[in-house]
Formats: C-alpha cells, structure tokens, sequence
C-alpha cells in the first residue's frame, strides 16, 4: 500500500510539472512569437519608407504589453485545453499579469496570472447555469489577483537574475559563454520553451541598468543563441544519413526537440550539438561579440527569429550587416553543422552512436 501511495504521488508531481513547466512554457513561448516577437520582424520591414506610415501601427499595438500579455493568456489557456469563456478570460489576466506594477511585470507575470486564471476557470466551465457570468468573473478576479500580487516581484525576480547573468558575462566572458550557451542549447532540446525563459531572463528594457550590464545581457542572449542554433543545426547535420532533407528541415528550422525520444534511447547523440555549443559559446562571447535580447536569444534558428534578433540588435549597436551576416552564418550555422558532423563521424566509428539511433519517426 506505501508503494502504491509513493507512486500515486510520484505520478501526480509529473503530471503537474508536465502540464506547468513544459505544456504552459511552451504555449507561452506560442504567444510571445505571435505577437511581440512577430512584432519584432515586422518592424524591419516598417523601416522601409514607402511602408512605414501602415506597419509602424501594427508593430506598436503588436508590441504594447497588454496585446502580448492577452496573447500569452490565450495559448495558455487553448495549450492547457480550456474552454472559450476561460479562453477570452486569460486574454484578459495575461494583459493585467503583463503590465502589473510600475515597471511590467512582463512575459512571467502574464504566465503566473494565467495559469492561475485558466484552472480556476476550468474548475468551473460547465458546471453552472450561468458560466458566461460565473467563469470569466472567477478566472479574472483570481488570475488578475494573483498577477498583481506575484507578478511584479516575480517580474523583478527575473530582471535581476537578467541583470546577475549580464554583469556575470561581462565580467567573465569565457566561463559563461559556455555556461549559457550549453544550458540554453539543452533546455531547447528538452521539451522545455528556451524561448519563454529568454524573454524572462534577456530583458534590456529595465530601468537604471548600467552600459556594463546591458552589454553583459547582450553578450549572454547572443550565447545563448549560439547554444540553441547548435542543438538544432548540429541535429540536424548529425543525423542527416537517417532522416534526409525533411529532418535537415525539421530540425534545422523547426526544433530538435524532435529528436528527444532518441536521446532516452541513446544519450551519447547528445554529444555532438552539446560540444559544439560549449566550444563556440565562449568565441561568441570574446572573439566574435554577438549580440542578442528578449526572446529571440532562446529561439536558435527556429524560423531564423535566433538571426534575425541578432541582426537587429547588432545594428542597433552600429554593427555593419555584412559583418554581421558573416558571424551568423559562422556562428551559428556552419561550425555547428562541422562540429557536430565531424564529433558524430567519430562517435559511430567507435560504436557510440550506431545507424538509426537518430532516425525520427
């Protein structure tokens, strides 16, 4: 019976940090990208003279904290199955989560009010009569609560672990490089969103913070973009034999995280990406400078939001583009793909790695 018990509640924390930690990190990471950071690429494009008068109001409505907030609310709620009163209440408490506080709260607060908002919510839709008037009134009432109440030290939590991880990098530039850049690159891989942590963590946009700290920020979020771009273009290159052109692409532009049911199977496939990110995230940090921020740090080359944050950030420093463009294509996609190739050659020669342990279903 004490086994038994031991099990149940083993069974019940995986459930939870399951559905908190990997389903809600990873909606969350949906609705930053469909709104601050799709935001983000249109604001290149609104550079363009003749466009700019109709993209310009686009990109700062797509950008204001409440419509990222709503969105994190809404792929939250859609990601952990709720029904549509819930749906439209955590639209409402990601806004109030996001925005709590003199500074915003930002992407952790929305995350804390939602979650809360959406399983209150979903404890009450459809069980009463009158859900349209009950549902939403518990689910804002208590997400934005707790969004107030939470978000904001929870908020400043994050900025300051941002503003430790900056002065850190700067300070020491070799040991974190490599630090940042492996962690990053395996909470990619694992079924854990890097992207939702970045914004978290790489926040630039914080008060008082001193050109040091900004940079070391900088520097962090453009290792980290080294880790994640390795983990899947080194994937996706080491296993090219097994999976062809589709998993070059699946990988390559959509996640490695793909490959994570082989990694239980055969853990030694995670060598090749791994040592390519500790190998090049110190040189990102020290040779080459690069240069990343918020949540495109923890995107890698996932639609290539990893390199265009990049190219953004860098030229907004006064970096030339051409220059630029050669560190990002080294950086981030040729000696990743080398590396990992070359290290992957090697673990199958000594029977590491054996022919179809990185084959994807």
């Amino acid at each position: 019976m004490e086994t038994k018990t031991k099990r149940s509640f083993g069974e019940t924390v995986k459930h939870y940090a399951n559905r908190y930690f990997i389903v809600a990190l990873g909606s969350m990471a949906k609705g930053l990208f469909a709104s601050l950071l799709i935001g983000t690429i249109i604001a290149q494009f609104a550079k363009i003279p003749f466009i700019t008068d109709i993209l310009t109001p686009i990109v700062t409505v797509a950008q204001s904290g409440a419509v990222v907030g709503a969105a994190i609310g809404v792929a939250i709620a859609v990601g952990l199955k709720a029904k549509i009163l819930t749906i439209c209440s955590a639209a409402v408490v990601g806004a109030i989560g996001y925005t709590s506080g003199a500074g915003g709260a930002g992407p952790v607060g929305a995350y804390v009010a939602a979650l809360v908002g959406v399983e209150i919510g979903r404890l009450i839709e459809g069980r009463t009569k009158v859900d349209i008037l009950v549902v939403p009134f518990a689910a804002i009432i208590s997400g934005g609560i707790i969004g107030l109440l939470l978000g904001t030290p929870l908020g400043s939590f994050m900025r300051w672990l941002g503003v430790v991880i900056g002065n850190a990098t700067h300070m020491n530039p070799i040991p974190m490089g490599i630090v940042i850049s492996v962690i990053m690159g395996l909470i990619l891989t694992a079924p854990i969103s890097s992207a939702a942590l970045a914004a978290m963590i790489f926040v630039t946009s914080a008060e008082g913070l001193s050109p040091e700290t900004l940079e070391g920020i900088r520097l962090a979020a453009g290792a980290a973009t080294v880790g994640c771009s390795c983990q899947m273009v080194g994937f996706a290159v080491a296993s090219f034999r097994e999976n062809k052109w589709g998993g070059l692409i699946s990988q390559g532009i959509g996640t490695s995280m793909l490959q994570v049911p082989n990694i239980l199977r055969h853990p030694a496939i995670l060598i090749p990406p791994t040592l390519a990110s500790a190998i090049l995230g110190p040189l990102s940090t020290t040779v080459f400078m690069m240069m990343n921020e918020g949540v495109a740090g923890g995107m890698g080359t996932c639609g290539f939001v990893g390199q265009i944050g990049t190219f953004t950030t860098m030229l907004g420093l006064g970096a030339s583009w051409w220059s630029i463009l050669l560190k990002v294509l080294l950086l981030h996609i040729v000696a990743p793909a080398l590396i990992s190739y070359i290290t992957s050659e090697l673990l199958r020669k000594i029977g590491w790695i054996k022919n179809g342990d990185m084959l994807l279903e």
